[in-house]
């Protein structure tokens, strides 16, 4: 029978399906066609970006042009928001503009052209977060920013528009609502319980072990219990941290292991699927330390979103997450 659940954190409501659930042989991938463009990101094409902004070597930062690159940050060349612009606020009626102030970037996550994240070398995931990291904590000198948002889209249906593994981060001078929704549903859950909810929830998962699909010392992958999509995964320390780029760095290989399983798992399940990634930090000024807990989000790209879901906010989910869990945990870790 489909079964209304109840995201804990937002109050966000889904449809499980339960009655005849896809599996993950059910979901039709549309494998995409290698371009025969040149790719300006790929070593020796360096001059087909706009400037580097930094450069990561097997040493870690260097400066732009110093030599071989491992990970590689350049300004957006089409970007969303820009960094000269004014930061000015109108009121026109009873409508607010701001200026397109806001920094946006692409994290360029490997010399090789056809090998993602779920393939990597730990080393090389490692100094990737390295980089998501660094970045977030250098844009945050900016008292204009208030939030950060690092994100990755794969495959073309994800919109990704260039073949070679690359992230994006994006400044933004406000808030995401997205982000305030879980930020004000967390605090609620706090001023209620004294608890973090997310902590809740991995205890509440260590209890009943139907929901986890990864784990290691320091972080937990697990299906949500009011998953939106199908294989949506979620990796979340399992210490309370409030905030991604306040990782210890000794903590990163554990993150950059879990990172890579969940998206290796997912690739080997789901034929290689597209899928969008994001992390959700804490606002940059958010006072929430104690009841926020920061996440990476992975959602696989297998279902549309409908006239329904556009019009109501709630999602319907084929597969229900519990299944979801179990399918992927039988999938062997790279």
């Amino acid at each position: 029978m489909p079964q209304l659940r109840k995201d804990p954190v937002t109050s966000r409501w889904v449809i499980v399906q339960s009655e005849r659930p896809l599996g993950p042989d059910d979901f039709k991938i549309e494998q995409q066609s290698r371009s025969s463009r040149a790719c300006p990101f790929c070593p020796g094409n360096e001059s087909m970006t706009p400037p580097e902004i930094v450069s990561y070597g097997r040493k870690g930062a260097q400066k732009p042009g110093a030599g071989p690159w491992q990970v590689r940050v350049v300004p957006n060349k089409f970007p969303a928001l820009r960094i000269e612009e004014s930061l000015d606020k109108m009121a026109l009626g009873v409508y607010d503009r701001i200026g397109g102030f806001g920094a946006h970037e692409v994290i360029i996550e490997s010399p090789e052209h056809d090998r993602e994240i779920a393939d990597q070398p730990l080393e090389q995931v490692v100094t990737l977060l390295r980089v998501y990291r660094d970045r977030c904590l250098d844009l945050r000198k900016d008292p204009r920013f208030k939030y950060v948002l690092i994100f990755k889209n794969f495959g073309a249906q994800a919109g990704a528009s260039q073949e070679h593994p690359h992230s994006q981060l994006i400044a933004l001078p406000v808030v995401p609502s997205r982000v305030m929704g879980e930020v004000k549903g967390s605090q609620k859950h706090f001023e209620h319980t004294d608890r973090c909810i997310f902590c809740d929830m991995m205890d509440q998962e260590r209890a009943e072990h139907r929901l986890a699909v990864y784990e290691n010392e320091r972080f937990i992958a697990i299906e949500p219990f009011a998953s939106r999509f199908p294989y949506e995964t979620w990796i979340l320390p399992r210490e309370h941290q409030s905030t991604f780029e306040l990782t210890p760095e000794e903590h990163l290989t554990d993150l950059a292991d879990a990172l890579k399983t969940a998206l290796y798992k997912i690739k080997t399940l789901l034929h290689n699927p597209p899928y969008n990634f994001m992390i959700h930090s804490l606002p940059i000024h958010g006072r929430e330390e104690d009841s926020f807990h920061w996440q990476i989000e992975i959602i696989p790209q297998l279902t549309e979103v409908s006239g329904f879901e556009l019009g109501t906010g709630f999602y319907i989910n084929p597969t229900p997450p519990e299944r979801a869990a179990e399918a992927l945990r039988r999938v062997p870790r790279p």
